[in-house]
């Protein structure tokens, strides 16, 4: 069976202000294009269909046309809910969808309950698994509140469902998480609970692929554990991405064989630093003059009119950074610069000690940690409703 691993569309989502609706619909011809093309037998969607709760109108009538398109194909579509999106919005309709082959998984509890497909070889079981918010779905797997333990729990479900198929049942599974070895970028939202966001790879043993959503890199855990990536950047810590979906192959006996299909993207990412009149005169950056940009400045003293100067060379810079060549311990540091790449938690926990004199104890630290989990779970709960 063929099949086609893509997740994160996002719908609805702009870069740095830029409309990317276009890009996006660029990207649902290319998809069913590649489908058409390839001979593909499935489609399977890894979650964050949309970009939020509530998506606006054209992001709903894309992802409508979408679904129109896959169904006119005759090819089944296995989709699952992520973390943006709101999983009771996606899944309504989803029993009359369903009868048109295309699958919305949006509950928790039918994780175990597979959409079954066959080809020459036998059945094929796919397996949705949505976000699994732990403080939302713990009693409905009655376990902690951890990513590891309700990820855990569902594919004990997934195993218990699989032992009664006939022998030879090949199976998929489609999840949206953390896992650990991937490889994050800044464009996602982070999905940490009690300090721990990424889940063992061993969660997913005893299936013969399981299609990831969540990190916007397109990477390989295991061969048999993908992350598709998004098809689209969404931040410029994406610049290095090759933006694509797995076209992957499973035989007779569940052996995989995946390959990459690039995606169109409107214009590469550009990442450059320096100061402002080096960037203006450096013949090496010629390349990036089509590019979207973000330029950090290092200027000592911020120039005038940087955006405007900039923009005469590179006129598609969306982002411009101040990072002035000081010493690290210079108390003229940026506050963002001081807090870069600390947690919430980390951050907290310096307050304390910094109008304390000490740090928190454990138990201090688990109070803080219970805290942000809890307003997490809270902003979850108030965004579907």
């Amino acid at each position: 069976m063929r099949f086609l691993h893509t997740s994160d569309w996002h719908l609805g989502r702009a870069f740095h202000r830029v409309n990317m609706l276009d890009a996006q619909a660029t990207f649902i011809d290319h998809l069913v294009a590649t489908v058409r093309d390839h001979g593909v037998d499935a489609v399977v969607v890894s979650g964050d269909v949309y970009d939020r709760a509530v998506p606006p109108l054209a992001a709903v009538e894309l992802f409508d046309d979408a679904l129109h398109r896959l169904a006119g194909l005759g090819v089944p579509t296995v989709m699952i809910s992520g973390n943006h999106d709101s999983a009771r919005r996606l899944g309504v309709g989803a029993g009359l969808l369903g009868r048109a082959g295309i699958h919305l998984r949006t509950d928790p509890a039918a994780c175990g309950t597979p959409v079954v497909l066959r080809d020459t070889h036998g059945d094929v079981a796919f397996y949705g698994l949505p976000y699994l918010e732990p403080a939302l779905v713990k009693d409905e797997f009655s376990t902690k509140a951890g990513h590891e333990a309700v990820l855990a729990a569902a594919m004990n479900r997934v195993r218990a469902d699989l032992a009664t198929r006939p022998p030879g049942t090949r199976s998929v599974v489609l999840a949206h998480a953390f896992v650990t070895g991937g490889e994050p970028s800044d464009s996602e939202r982070d999905i940490t609970v009690g300090g721990v966001a990424a889940v063992p790879v061993g969660v997913f043993a005893g299936v013969d692929y399981a299609a990831l959503g969540h990190l916007h890199g397109s990477q390989t855990i295991t061969e048999r554990v993908r992350y598709s990536g998004s098809p689209l950047p969404y931040s410029f810590s994406e610049a290095g991405h090759r933006k694509s979906m797995w076209l992957v192959d499973l035989g007779a006996d569940g052996f995989v064989a995946a390959d990459r299909v690039d995606c169109p993207v409107p214009r590469p990412l550009a990442r450059i630093r320096g100061r402002l009149e080096d960037l203006l005169a450096d013949p090496g950056l010629e390349r990036h003059e089509q590019s979207w940009v973000e330029a950090t400045l290092t200027d000592p003293v911020r120039p005038a009119e940087p955006m405007a100067r900039l923009a005469a060379r590179f006129p598609h810079t969306l982002s411009l950074v101040f990072d002035p060549e000081r010493a690290p311990e210079d108390p003229a540091a940026s506050y963002a610069r001081r807090l870069a790449g600390r947690s919430d938690q980390q951050i907290a926990e310096d307050f304390v000690a910094h109008v304390r004199g000490a740090g928190p104890d454990a138990h201090e630290r688990a109070v803080l940690q219970d805290a942000f989990d809890a307003v997490r779970a809270d902003e979850t709960v108030r965004e579907v409703a």
